[in-house]
C-alpha cells in the first residue's frame, strides 16, 4: 500500500546556532587536518581530549558565567527583593570572587563529572574518546582541592570511596554534517541540586493552563531550599520516553538548549513556551521562600520546554542547577581546542554596600558558652532572624550519624561532643596549603532527619546547623526537646574556608575522610533560624499552595 504521508525527518531538538557564547582558546595543538578519500578530516589526539577535560573542570569548579553573576548583582540591585534575597546574593557574589582565585571551589561538594559530546562523521579520535576524558578529569580532581564523592559498590549492601571521582558519566553521540567538529558540555553536577530531579508519570489531564498551574504550585514548592536557590529552573512536558524527558530537563536548566525553536509544529519537534516560562517564574515569587530564607528569588529564571510524546504517556520533568552553577561549552575545530569564557573577575559585580544594607537584624551568638545558654538565646528570636555564630562546631554527616546511631541502639552514651556543641552536618573538600580547611559548605539537612528524635532524647544535636528544609518529624523534636535548626547559605563554600573557618581537627572516625566527625573553629559564620524550640518551621509557611490559580493560554 502506498504511504499517506511523505517522509520526513524532523530532529527533535532543533537548536539554533549558536551565537552568543564567547571561547577562549585552550591550544592550537593537538589537532590536524588530513585528506582521505577526496575529503578533509579532523584529527585529534587522545592527549588532547585529556587536556580539554582537564581545563574544563578547573574552570567550572571555581568560574561561574557572566549572565549568572549579573543575576545575582541584580538581586541586590532589587529593591523589592527581601533582606535575606540580598544577603544570601551577596554571599554567592563574595564566594565567587574568592573561588576564582583558582585555590578554594566554589562548592564543596564538587560533583559528578558529566561530559556530553557530540562528533560528525570527519571526527578522528582513535576511538578511545572515553578514556581520554576520563584521564583529564582523573587529573583535575587529583591535582585541585576537590573532593571524591563517587561511591563503588563492592557488594550490593558494601560501598567503598573511589579515592579518584571516577566513574564519570559521559555520553557520546554522532552529529549531523559533514564539516569536521566536535562539540562539548562540561558539567559538575553535585548531590544536592542532582537530588532535586524529578519525574512525575502524568495524563493527558494536566494539559490544561488551570491543572498546570496547580500542579507545578505544588510541586515546585517541594523543592525547599536544600540544592542552594536561587535556581534555573526547567520543566519539561512530554516526551518519547522517560529518560528522554530527564535528559532535555537537565539540559534545558544548564541552558544549553535555549536555541530551541519558540513554537511547535505538526512535525513533532520540541520548543521552549517563552511566555508560560515568565509566568512560572512569577508563580515562584509569590511562594515567599526567595533564595533560600525568605523573598522572591527562589528562581533566577525558568525554563519550559514541550516535547512530543506517545497519546497514552505524559512525563513531566523537573530539574535545577543551583548557586554553584557549573557547566560549559567546548568545542574542538581545525583552528583549535576551545572552552567557554568563563568569569575570571567576578568582582566587578560587586557593589559598594555593607551587611547592614542587606538584612534588618543580626543577632551574634558565642557558641562557647554552656548548650544551655546557647538555646536560651535563640529561644528568644523569632524564625527567619540572622544569626552570626562565633566558637567551636563539630561536624558530623550521614555515616557518622548512622555510627552513632549504633552506639545508641547497643545501649551507649551520647557522645559528650554531641552534648556540649552544635551540630554542623558537612563534609570539606581538600585543604590547600595554607589554609585552615578546604571549601566547608553545609550539606542537605533533610538526609538526617531520620535520627533527630533519638539524638535528642539522648541530649545531643540540640542545636543543628545545614541548608535547607526539614521534615515534621524536626520541628516537632524539637519543640519536644527544646532544639533547634539553624539553616546556613547553601553554596559560598569557599567564602567560608576563607573567612569563617579557623582551625579544624579530627575528632573521631578519622578512618572516613571528609565523612569523619571534625571539630571546627568558627568566626562570624552565618545562619538564619528555620527552626525553634516552639514548633515553628520557616518552610511550613511557603509549602502549601494558598491560591487557586492557573495560566493563561
Amino acid at each position: 500500500m502506498p504511504l499517506a504521508t511523505a517522509f520526513h525527518h524532523t530532529d527533535v531538538l532543533p537548536l539554533a546556532e549558536d551565537t552568543h557564547t564567547e571561547y577562549r582558546l585552550v591550544t592550537p595543538d593537538g589537532v590536524s587536518v588530513v585528506e582521505a578519500a577526496g575529503r578533509q578530516f579532523l584529527q585529534v589526539e587522545p592527549a588532547t581530549l585529556t587536556l580539554l577535560a582537564k581545563e574544563a573542570i578547573r574552570d567550572i569548579q571555581h568560574l561561574l558565567r557572566p549572565s549568572h553573576l549579573a543575576q545575582l548583582r541584580a538581586i541586590v540591585d532589587d529593591p523589592e527583593a527581601s533582606g535575606n534575597d540580598r544577603f544570601v546574593a551577596m554571599d554567592l557574589l563574595r564566594n565567587a570572587c574568592i573561588s576564582a582565585g583558582g585555590v578554594l571551589p566554589m562548592c564543596q561538594d564538587t560533583g559528578t563529572a558529566i561530559v556530553m559530546g557530540k562528533r560528525t562523521e570527519s571526527v578522528l579520535t582513535g576511538g578511545a574518546d572515553e578514556e581520554a576524558l576520563s584521564r583529564g578529569i582523573f587529573e583535575a580532581y587529583q591535582e585541585l582541592n576537590l573532593r571524591y564523592s563517587q561511591m563503588a559498590p563492592v557488594t550490593f549492601w558494601d560501598e567503598k570511596n573511589t579515592g579518584t571521582n571516577l566513574p564519570a558519566q559521559i555520553d557520546l553521540f554522532a552529529a549531523p554534517g559533514t564539516a569536521p567538529k566536535y562539540e562539548f558540555l562540561f558539567m559538575a553536577k553535585g548531590g544536592g541540586s542532582a537530588n532535586k530531579t524529578f519525574l512525575y508519570q502524568e495524563t493527558k489531564a494536566l494539559l490544561n493552563p488551570t491543572r498546570l498551574a496547580r500542579f507545578l504550585d505544588e510541586k515546585l514548592r517541594s523543592l525547599g531550599t536544600a540544592a542552594c536557590p536561587p535556581y534555573h529552573l526547567a520543566v519539561v512536558v512530554g516526551g518519547l520516553s522517560a529518560e528522554q524527558n530527564l535528559k532535555v530537563a537537565k539540559l534545558a536548566s544548564a541552558r544549553y538548549l535555549d536555541g530551541l525553536p519558540t513554537a511547535g509544529s505538526a512535525a513533532g519537534h520540541a520548543f521552549r513556551d517563552l511566555d508560560l516560562e515568565r509566568q512560572v517564574l512569577e508563580l515562584t515569587r509569590n511562594f515567599g521562600i526567595g533564595a533560600q530564607f525568605g523573598g522572591k528569588y527562589f528562581c533566577h529564571d525558568v525554563r519550559v520546554v514541550r516535547l512530543p510524546r506517545h497519546g497514552a504517556s505524559c512525563p513531566v520533568g523537573v530539574a535545577v542547577s543551583c548557586s554553584a552553577d557549573r557547566q560549559a561549552k567546548a568545542k574542538i575545530t581545525p583552528e583549535g581546542v576551545f572552552l567557554e569564557q568563563l568569569e575570571r573577575d567576578p568582582a566587578r559585580y560587586l557593589p559598594e554596600v555593607t551587611d547592614e544594607d542587606l538584612s534588618d537584624e543580626v543577632v551574634r551568638i558565642d557558641l562557647t558558652r554552656p548548650m544551655s545558654e546557647i538555646r536560651a538565646t535563640l529561644s528568644r528570636l523569632p524564625v527567619k532572624t540572622r544569626v552570626s555564630l562565633t566558637g567551636p562546631l563539630v561536624v558530623a554527616r550521614d555515616i557518622a550519624h548512622a555510627k552513632i546511631k549504633e552506639r545508641l541502639d547497643a545501649g551507649e552514651p551520647m557522645p559528650q561532643y554531641l552534648k556540649d556543641h552544635p551540630v554542623y552536618y558537612a563534609g570539606p573538600a581538600k585543604t590547600p596549603e595554607g589554609y585552615a580547611s578546604g571549601s566547608f559548605g553545609p550539606t542537605t539537612a533533610g538526609r538526617m532527619d531520620s535520627y533527630v528524635e533519638q539524638f535528642q532524647a539522648a541530649g545531643g544535636s540540640m542545636v543543628m546547623l545545614a541548608k535547607g528544609n526539614r521534615s515534621a518529624q524536626v520541628t516537632a523534636a524539637c519543640q519536644a526537646h527544646g532544639g533547634f535548626y539553624l539553616g546556613s547559605i547553601g553554596g559560598p563554600a569557599a567564602r567560608l574556608a576563607q573567612d569563617c573557618i579557623r582551625e579544624v581537627e579530627v575528632l573521631e572516625y578519622p578512618e572516613l575522610g571528609m565523612e569523619a566527625v571534625w571539630k571546627i573553629q568558627v568566626e562570624d559564620f552565618p545562619a538564619f533560624i528555620v527552626v525553634d524550640d516552639k514548633g515553628n518551621d520557616f518552610f511550613a509557611e511557603t509549602s502549601t499552595p494558598t491560591l487557586q490559580i492557573s495560566f493563561r493560554k
